[in-house]
């Protein structure tokens, strides 16, 4: 009895040491999978740190991008304004002179033979300065019988008028001048304040 009492003990105690071989796998597998688990957790917020970087370096390019777009497209409307208007301070010292040669051509007595030669000069001057100036953009504002345009007109009197409705220009006293469309001077005009005969009533 006591050999087979002998004989049972030593297998009980290798069934106990693969017992706890097999909870101390466990237990170790359980810590490596809790390991792996916080490695990928760790791995997955340093990928969502680097996608949030890497939008966040996107948008900064993209603005970048505007930017600089912007910036290109500002400076060649500043260019293009400087050619344009360039010669703007030029273009209005000019005025008077085109101003003088028309009224020389007006107050002379075109009959008088003698200064005939004279005039001609001066109108082919003029007629040569506003071909000139206008290949430079200058164009010539001379409103006669068009809408008054405050913008580019000027009203210094407002007369009765038969023949022209009411807020139209009459006649031009000082020619305007555009450059480039941007006015340079507007036009010195009358403008028609319409009839003052009193309106018939058809229906009396």
């Amino acid at each position: 009895m006591a050999d087979k009492q002998q004989k049972v003990a030593p297998n009980e105690e290798i069934e106990a040491t693969e017992t706890d071989a097999v909870e101390q796998s466990a237990e170790e597998q359980v810590h490596a999978e809790d390991a792996a688990a916080e490695r990928i957790a760790e791995l997955e917020a340093e990928l969502a740190k680097a996608h949030d970087t890497i939008a966040g370096q996107k948008d900064s390019v993209v603005r970048a991008a505007a930017e600089v777009e912007n910036i290109r497209r500002r400076t060649a409307q500043d260019v293009e304004k400087a050619h344009k208007f360039a010669l703007e301070k030029f273009a209005n010292e000019l005025l008077p002179v085109i101003d003088n040669l028309e009224r020389a051509l007006e107050v002379s007595n075109s009959d008088d033979e003698a200064i005939k030669p004279m005039l001609e000069g001066v109108e082919l001057t003029l007629k040569s300065m506003l071909a000139s100036v206008a290949k430079f953009g200058i164009e010539v504002v001379d409103p006669v019988g068009e809408a008054f345009n405050p913008e580019f007109h000027q009203a210094i009197s407002m007369l009765p008028s038969e023949e022209f409705a009411a807020n139209t220009v009459i006649s031009v006293m000082q020619k305007g001048y555009a450059l480039n469309g941007r006015l340079l001077r507007p036009a010195m005009v009358i403008v028609s304040r319409g009839s003052d005969a009193p309106s018939v009533d058809t229906q009396a």
